[in-house]
């Protein structure tokens, strides 16, 4: 039976185009029972706090650089969404004293620029880079700050940031967000059209792509605006460059971070049951982390929601 168009985006695949007792299923699940999908390779975690949430977030920095040594070099790839761990991150290395001379930062992903064919420059409003820098890099103290040219962000010619994650450097961690269309970094679904007409890439033709230039699908834009630019969508891009899951299956353990702010209810049901089932379908990106050997979910138990109907 072919798969149903989506009903946000028919020229899209999304979630929308699973089977809908898959959706269902999904939404009656309450907090307990989303706890209890942990299994070997997948955990589930919940925090009563934000103050806790965003602590634990931070630390996993903290534990990942305080590996690296001169003969291991350790890194951690990070997102922007969420962003709130990320001046903690630099109060802990200043408080702690930790020299991060052999640590190591990927970040996740950056807008592209149709005009200029280039990643958006470090002076505009949404750069991922300048987030980074500002929040957290540029705060930790310069005695102790990693050297710039272990500071690895994306640019629209990937060759130099690909590179970086094959050369002899550990990624102990990938730490993101899940956005409204259930990716990590920018890894959206992809236009139904071409050769992906009647069905979406299987999930081990996805797992090949590596960094590179994505178009965005609509919802993307529409979440990105919401969370990031006071709703203005004209402001954001509409492609972007992002870390692929060639990249993510070379960090020893993907940590994803739920605080009720970037994914609603559902979603945050959705692929958590998905992968806890291993149903990887690349219409649900974030599922193919069915697949991968680490993972963590980690919600705020105060944003996780209700999937009943509210009217508002």
């Amino acid at each position: 039976m072919a798969r149903k168009l989506s009903h946000i985006a028919p020229d899209w695949w999304d979630y929308t185009t699973l089977d809908s007792e898959l959706i269902q299923e999904a939404a009656r699940l309450s907090g307990r029972e989303l706890s209890r999908l942990s299994r070997p390779g997948f955990k589930v975690v919940f925090y009563d706090t934000l103050e806790d949430f965003y602590l634990a977030e931070a630390l996993e920095y903290i534990e990942a650089w305080r590996q690296a040594t001169a003969d291991n070099p350790v890194g951690i790839c990070g997102p922007i969404g969420p962003t709130e761990q990320l001046p903690l991150v630099a109060r802990l290395v200043n408080t702690l004293g930790l020299n991060l001379k052999h640590a190591h930062f990927w970040g996740m992903d950056e807008w592209y620029d149709e005009d200029t064919q280039a990643e958006v420059p470090v002076s505009h409003p949404l750069s991922f880079e300048r987030a980074d820098r500002e929040l957290c890099f540029n705060r930790i103290y310069k005695k102790l700050a990693i050297p710039e040219e272990n500071l690895h962000f994306p640019k629209a010619d990937v060759g130099a940031f690909v590179k970086s994650w094959n050369a002899g450097v550990r990624c102990a961690l990938m730490q993101g967000g899940q956005g409204d269309i259930k990716h990590w970094a920018f890894n959206d679904p992809v236009r139904r059209e071409g050769k992906w007409k009647q069905s979406p890439p299987s999930p081990a033709e996805y797992r090949k792509l590596g960094t590179r230039v994505v178009e965005l699908h609509p919802v993307t834009l529409s979440q990105n605006a919401r969370t990031s630019g006071g709703g203005n969508i004209t402001m954001v891009p509409k492609m972007a460059v992002t870390v692929g899951p060639k990249e993510t299956w070379l960090a020893e353990k993907v940590s994803i971070w739920h605080a009720g702010v970037h994914d609603n209810p559902l979603g945050q049901r959705l692929t958590a049951l998905m992968i806890s089932k291993g149903l990887a379908d690349s219409a649900v990106p974030m599922s193919l982390l069915a697949d991968h050997p680490n993972v963590q979910f980690n919600y705020f138990r105060g944003g996780l929601g209700t999937c009943s109907v509210q009217m508002h």
